[in-house]
């Protein structure tokens, strides 16, 4: 059973807190992965050895920076899903995974519908920053498609797509509102970011 929380998740103020929050921590990984090698290429005239600290930082950041530049651009579409939909407080499950395997949540939506979603762009543990209430969770979006979980309380918002890709059908409830919202594609495939 789902208890609806307001008339759109982004009207609860600790969810714009934990909104802002999310930004602020995703600028912080592409400044600290974009930063250094930045500073050492502007300083690689100036200071001796720059040329090799501007390559060595350049190695190790380069196969990560991708991802966290994605990650800082596509929280936009979590301020838009939380502007779109409401809360729902869901009864949860954390299904253990084996090491390097997503962070899943599994959300029984009806008796014969339980959505298994994987938390994007990185992991988050959200079993762990549950505290009182570990089965129940807060459910912004589309169970179709997928949207924003937050463990009770809006305070840490996480975008999270079907932990299987799946092309649903075209048109129905809801179907215009996931579109315009950035869930689903207008094929049917829901969006993996």
């Amino acid at each position: 059973m789902s208890i609806t929380l307001a008339k759109a998740a982004w009207d609860h103020p600790p969810t714009v807190v934990g909104y802002k929050r999310l930004a602020a921590r995703r600028l912080g990984w592409v400044l600290s992965l974009g930063g250094p090698p930045l500073t050492a290429l502007v300083c690689m005239g100036l200071v001796p050895h720059a040329g090799l600290a501007f390559a060595l930082m350049t190695i190790l950041a380069a196969p990560l920076f991708p991802w966290v530049v994605i990650a800082y651009v596509r929280r936009r579409r979590v301020a838009i899903v939380l502007k779109s939909y409401p809360w729902r407080e869901w009864p949860c499950r954390h299904p253990h995974r084996p090491p390097g395997s997503p962070t899943t949540v599994a959300i029984p939506f009806r008796e014969d519908f339980t959505a298994m979603f994987r938390i994007i762009p990185l992991p988050v543990p959200l079993a762990t920053l549950e505290g009182d209430n570990p089965d129940r969770i807060w459910f912004a979006g589309d169970p179709r498609f997928g949207g924003v979980v937050s463990p009770v309380g809006g305070h840490y918002p996480v975008r999270v797509v079907p932990h299987t890709p799946r092309r649903e059908e075209c048109g129905g409830e809801g179907f215009d509102l996931a579109r315009r919202v950035g869930l689903v594609r207008g094929s049917g495939k829901g969006t993996r970011t």
